[in-house]
């Protein structure tokens, strides 16, 4: 019985790594290079990458789950058709996708449109998966440190649609859970959704609202100035993907990210506790910034 986690030592595939191996299941990571990494003992640590696709045979080789997360790059859509191509090669018959909320909807942002059409695949050649369509992480506000503390604003151009954000760790615990009950199970189960959103949808004010309350003194919304984001961005990452990010935040300022009722009650109903709320985040990453000082 082992599981092949992708995206091992990211936001997410970190956790889920740790999730799982206190289960008694077999871990395997894939990483792209043999440098140390920090999984916990037992936990099978695989080199590949998935435009190699014999490292990727390998890797696969002997797997039962598949947790396939692709990173945002020029050629994700590729990679994921890729991979997904060869686990159903090796005849594996439980896998958890990693989507996006809003997938179908944010048509014009590369990541989310890649992501939609690795669901079509899955749902059009029936593979028995699990896709999980989570909202915009807490733990991308984590960079934020020099903006809110030094200057004040909250920068993020959220908008004022209001976007359900979910801390990484609930979506893990939720992937994690989800890996399991298809890793245990005495036969492949039919495909299903799950739509894995915080219990607010937060505004660029109410964030901003937040972090005041946190730090102890006025925090502003910057206002929805995609050119700034863009400028920000591209500081530190490629320009294509600051310009994903800004088409990203112009369609949270259109549509945001509304879910239905019951999907914000899908993550409480599945941990049995519950979700994590942004304040509660902002309070941990201020004392993280006090520390690090």
């Amino acid at each position: 019985m082992t599981i092949l986690v992708t995206g091992s030592t990211g936001t997410i595939g970190s956790h889920i790594v740790n999730h799982l191996a206190s289960e008694s299941v077999s871990v395997r990571a894939l990483v792209r290079s043999d440098k140390p990494t920090a999984f916990p003992a037992g936990v099978e640590k695989v080199i590949g990458d998935m435009t190699d696709l014999d490292s990727m045979r390998a890797a696969l080789k002997g797997v039962d789950t598949l947790f396939l997360l692709n990173a945002v790059v020029p050629d994700e859509l590729t990679q994921a058709l890729l991979t997904l191509d060869l686990a159903v090669e090796a005849g594996i018959q439980r896998i958890v996708y990693f989507s996006a909320f809003n997938a179908d909807l944010f048509v014009d942002v590369p990541h989310f449109t890649a992501k939609h059409a690795v669901e079509q695949a899955i749902a059009k050649r029936a593979i028995p998966a699990s896709v999980l369509r989570p909202a915009y992480f807490f733990q991308n506000d984590a960079m934020l440190k020099e903006a809110i503390l030094n200057y004040g604003t909250y920068p993020m151009p959220i908008g004022a649609m209001g976007v359900a954000m979910v801390d990484a760790r609930d979506i893990a615990a939720v992937a994690a859970k989800e890996l399991l009950r298809r890793e245990r199970a005495s036969a492949p189960l039919p495909r299903n959704v799950i739509e894995i959103v915080g219990a607010e949808a937060l505004r660029g004010e109410d964030l901003a609202r937040i972090w005041s309350e946190v730090v102890g003194k006025t925090v502003s919304y910057a206002g929805d100035d995609l050119d700034a984001l863009e400028t920000m961005m591209g500081s530190f990452a490629p320009k294509w993907q600051a310009r994903d990010a800004r088409i990203m935040f112009r369609a949270f300022q259109k549509f945001g990210m509304l879910p239905e009722p019951a999907s914000q009650l899908v993550l409480t109903d599945i941990l049995d506790t519950p979700a994590r709320t942004y304040a509660a985040f902002a309070r941990e990453t201020a004392e993280s910034w006090r520390v690090q000082g």
